[in-house]
């Protein structure tokens, strides 16, 4: 798959839904259902409130798809977003509700925004880096094994782990531009 997959993906997918077309609902729903019920489930805690907050979302896609915009990110962020907006909005609505402690939902809501920022920047991030913090994070092989399943030295390795988890540092300083490194420089 190229680069440029994904971004036909979700250029295709908006048309579809511009269009109207069910079918395309359906396949967006199939591929990012889990990820906003998990967010959401994230944020508030509740599972029949996380169900509400995937109706919503989906219904906004369905009703809007022209708020997408590819030059601003992936269809995966802008949805991702979209929980993440509509969760909060929940959250603080059951605040003013005297259902939560104010305290208890700021705290919440500045988690939720720390995680969709670390996903943004995972999402975006250039393949080499993603591919490294899998492999070492994920699926807990050292940097030696890492480098060898990639094809690459140690100090590549290190080099991609190193740059990677720079970027997810910044996920917790608070919301503002993350530029992924230049994806040339990753060869």
């Amino acid at each position: 798959m190229t680069n440029d997959a994904p971004q036909h993906w979700d250029r295709r997918m908006r048309q579809r839904l511009a269009h109207g077309e069910a079918a395309a609902l359906g396949e967006l729903y199939d591929r990012f259902a889990c990820l906003v019920h998990g967010l959401a489930h994230r944020v508030l805690a509740d599972e029949a409130g996380a169900d509400q907050v995937t109706r919503e979302v989906f219904a906004h896609v369905w009703e809007h798809p022209e708020e997408y915009d590819p030059r601003h990110g992936s269809l995966r962020s802008w949805v991702a977003g979209l929980a993440r907006r509509y969760a909060v909005s929940r959250l603080r609505r059951s605040a003013d509700d005297g259902e939560r402690p104010a305290a208890d939902v700021e705290r919440k809501v500045r988690a939720a925004s720390a995680a969709a920022r670390a996903d943004y920047i995972v999402t975006s991030m250039p393949a080499p880096l993603r591919a490294a913090l899998d492999l070492a994070y994920f699926r807990r092989l050292d940097y030696r094994q890492t480098a060898a399943r990639l094809g690459v030295t140690e100090d590549e390795a290190r080099r991609r782990l190193r740059l990677g988890l720079q970027l997810l540092s910044t996920a917790h300083d608070g919301p503002r531009a993350v530029s992924p490194p230049d994806p040339g420089a990753l060869r």
